[in-house]
């Protein structure tokens, strides 16, 4: 996975098609399985299963011998399930959720529910209900609960934070001790203002983050279980902790450390002493996803998907080290990620996913080497029909490393298509599958992501250089990476669009007014295109945080954010131009698409555009993505695709 200019000439290799090329509609398609969960006697899985459309998500229970029935729990239409958690063996706890803007699954609303394998016990453990005529709604939490940790010397019992959202801008942290079985819940502890909260390996609150008036963080915890809390040295926390796990003897912890903003290291930390000692760090990137040691059990590596893919073990000769290696071996070119163990950790439930293979999830016995595939992502896209991603990293004109992807499918220089995402700050472009990446890749476009300054994995200071930049200097990091390819053969400088959704979509419309040289075509899907409108009006609804965090990251300058509107300077726009818009987006309003399209059709520019009725920030309906596929094919295909190339013939 080498950057060098050399090793991105080696890897622009020639793209076997396949005679069956996959369909927009194969692309659009959600994933088959979003979770899956594996109960502590092995017997069972969960599984989050997509259905009707992506308009609700099911909770399906399987037993792994194949002899009993299938169960399929649902909370009906426009439901969703998400956060699967096994608390005994036999009982499952999940999280009600919601569709989420431009996310691939839906995320838990802080309401949480337990069921047994058969379905016939059931509780509301946290949620808000009301009286209903003479019946009086069981649960009045107004609030958001998650589970911290399940008690394994009790089975069926959890550990569960609870914070509420009318109790101001920075509600307690409360921490309950429920049992997931029949929903009777005792309360622990109040934490003031916690944001963040950790527990140890028996349930004891250990360290929690909360932010200071000026939103910057501030870390308390107690040296032992019998302290009081207490301020959090530096000698030990740093600036910032990110994650924490502790180990067995609840004195000794792991966490990933900032100290003045950097991107974070991986430290070993001594509570009671209160010192650190350095584990791991890559200069310039965060930690990454770090796997544990069977049920819960310390930290055994960590998985950097951020520019170039790699596996660090803490200790390579390490029972789980030495476990995952194998795995890793068995799936050459692919990341392994382990989910969750048995109660005597024998069998382990992994997944696995590379840039070409958006993944599966396995079982693997320990005892007898067996392993059984019990679930696919999307089996209809088959692999070996796939582009390869290409990490990259080049210098802005100002001298900043800045990294990001090519996912390329021709031998030499082809058309490409620029493809910021979205956020744009607590946002990032990572190395492995993604179908709309794919689905432009097996149309014969080269595709650049470009994690510009602003951008989320490479510490706050990195994301800071993007404040007040959304026009500014985030533009020019794109247009160097473009920049860069160009140099380095990867793409054909005549056959150039760039597209994009939110705040990408935003980014795609900067760069025709920025870098109009560049550029043949522009696409914007559910895009902001006048950050003085949208600047003026979240001031008007935003909470104290809101408002100090946009000033922040957008400051108050509306000369400034006029002159960085692409909805004021179309005149500047000179390419075709294509929109997409759902038409009850809440978050990017349809006047912001009105306002641009209005003003490009006033200057005389080529405008076709989309709109999907009720749809909002993002398409989830299956149908509504395939047609804004086809779309972006035909308008792709016509000014830099083959029918671009024949209208120069």
């Amino acid at each position: 996975m080498k950057t060098s200019a050399a090793a991105l000439l080696a890897l622009l290799m020639p793209f076997a098609v396949s005679a069956q090329q996959p369909t927009a509609r194969d692309f659009a398609r959600w994933s088959e399985v979003n979770e899956v969960a594996l109960s502590p006697d092995g017997k069972y899985i969960a599984m989050a299963v997509p259905a009707d459309n992506n308009r609700e998500t099911q909770l399906q229970i399987v037993p792994l011998d194949g002899v009993g029935k299938i169960q399929t729990l649902r909370f009906g239409k426009m439901e969703h399930v998400s956060n699967l958690i096994w608390t005994a063996n036999d009982v499952v706890t999940l999280a009600r959720a919601t569709n989420v803007p431009l996310e691939p699954r839906p995320y838990s609303r802080g309401q949480l529910f337990s069921t047994d394998t058969t379905g016939k016990k059931q509780q509301t453990l946290f949620g808000y209900f009301a009286d209903h005529d003479f019946q009086s709604g069981r649960r009045r939490d107004e609030g958001f609960a998650q589970v911290l940790r399940v008690l394994y010397d009790e089975p069926g019992k959890a550990l569960i934070e609870f914070e509420c959202w009318d109790c101001g801008e920075k509600p307690d942290s409360v921490l309950y001790k429920v049992d997931t079985l029949t929903g009777n819940r005792e309360q622990i502890e109040s934490i003031k203002d916690a944001s963040i909260l950790w527990v140890d390996t028996h349930g004891q609150a250990r360290a929690f983050l909360r932010k200071n008036d000026q939103d910057e963080p501030l870390l308390f915890y107690r040296p032992t279980t019998q302290s009081a809390w207490m301020p959090m040295p530096k000698s030990l926390g740093g600036w910032k902790i990110s994650m924490l796990f502790f180990d067995t003897d609840d004195n000794t912890a792991y966490a990933a450390i900032s100290d003045n903003g950097e991107a974070d290291s991986f430290y070993k930390l001594d509570f009671k002493a209160g010192t650190r000692t350095l584990v791991s760090s890559k200069p310039g990137f965060d930690v990454g996803t770090v796997l544990r040691a069977g049920r819960n059990g310390p930290p055994f590596a960590l998985i950097s998907d951020y520019s170039k893919p790699s596996v660090m073990y803490l200790d390579p000769k390490s029972e789980y080290a030495l476990l995952h290696a194998g795995l890793m071996k068995a799936f050459p070119g692919y990341l392994v990620y382990f989910h969750s163990f048995t109660r005597d950790n024998r069998k382990v439930l992994f997944s696995t996913g590379s840039d070409h293979d958006s993944g599966a999830w396995y079982l693997f016995d320990r005892d007898n080497n067996k392993m059984q595939r019990v679930a696919e992502s999307r089996p209809w896209l088959k692999p070996e029909q796939m582009a390869t991603v290409i990490p990259i990293e080049f210098k802005a004109r100002d001298g900043e490393p800045i990294h990001g992807f090519l996912t390329t499918n021709h031998n030499g220089p082809g058309p490409m298509v620029v493809l910021p995402h979205g956020g744009p700050h607590g946002a990032a472009d990572t190395w492995g599958f993604d179908p709309e990446v794919q689905f432009l890749a097996s149309r014969g476009y080269s595709v650049l992501q470009v994690n510009y300054r602003g951008s989320d994995d490479r510490g706050e200071n990195f994301k800071r250089l993007g404040y007040r930049e959304w026009g500014g200097k985030m533009q020019d990091d794109i247009a160097d990476g473009v920049k860069w390819v160009i140099d380095h053969k990867g793409a054909d400088p005549g056959r150039i669009c760039a597209y994009g959704a939110s705040y990408g979509g935003y980014a795609a419309m900067m760069q025709m007014i920025r870098y109009p040289e560049l550029y043949k075509c522009a696409i914007g899907y559910v895009g902001v295109y006048d950050l003085e409108i949208m600047r003026k009006k979240d001031m008007l609804v935003e909470s104290k945080s809101g408002e100090r965090y946009l000033e922040r990251v957008l400051g108050s300058d509306f000369a400034k954010l006029k002159e960085w509107s692409p909805a004021q300077n179309t005149a500047k726009i000179k390419v075709p131009v294509f929109l997409a818009a759902g038409s009850i987006d809440e978050r990017v309003p349809m006047n912001q698409f009105n306002a641009l399209k209005r003003a490009l059709e006033g200057n005389g520019a080529k405008v076709e555009t989309m709109v999907a009725d009720g749809e909002g920030h993002g398409f989830y309906s299956v149908d509504n993505r395939t047609q804004l596929f086809e779309h972006m094919e035909a308008f792709l295909k016509k000014y830099i695709g083959e029918g671009a190339v024949k209208n120069t013939n």
